[in-house]
């Protein structure tokens, strides 16, 4: 078996809407509606599809909860252009920048969190 990319995941979240206002005004993330009024969050060629955690869609993980996911995203843009964008948005950056490794190299990091308090990273691969 050859796995090529990741299509989309799942975010388990108490709000959708303020979760669809914050990863479209912090991150720039476009919302979209599928399937039976569903949301997803999409960018590049992936998307995070939105679960409700009072009534999470089947089938789901074995212990859907708001607040439990850890992602990394990736940029090209400048970090210092990304910080002051989420701080414009009212985003508080808890770590960063600090090295990382992700899936191809070294990245420069920075981290915070959505409304559900989800830990959300954004590197930018060096070099």
């Amino acid at each position: 078996m050859l796995i090529s990319h990741i299509d989309h995941l799942v975010l388990t979240v108490a709000d959708i809407e303020q979760t669809c206002t914050f990863y479209s005004g912090a991150l720039g993330m476009k919302v979209i509606t599928f399937g039976e009024n569903r949301k997803a969050l999409a960018f590049g060629e992936q998307k995070i599809n939105l679960h409700p955690a009072h009534a999470p869609l089947m089938p789901h993980a074995k212990c859907p909860t708001s607040g439990s996911a850890d992602i990394c995203l990736i940029t090209k843009l400048p970090l210092g252009s990304v910080i002051r964008h989420l701080q414009e948005n009212g985003v508080q950056i808890e770590l960063g920048p600090i090295a990382r490794t992700g899936a191809i190299g070294v990245i420069e990091s920075i981290y915070f969190r959505d409304p559900d308090g989800n830990l959300i990273e954004i590197g930018k691969y060096c070099g």
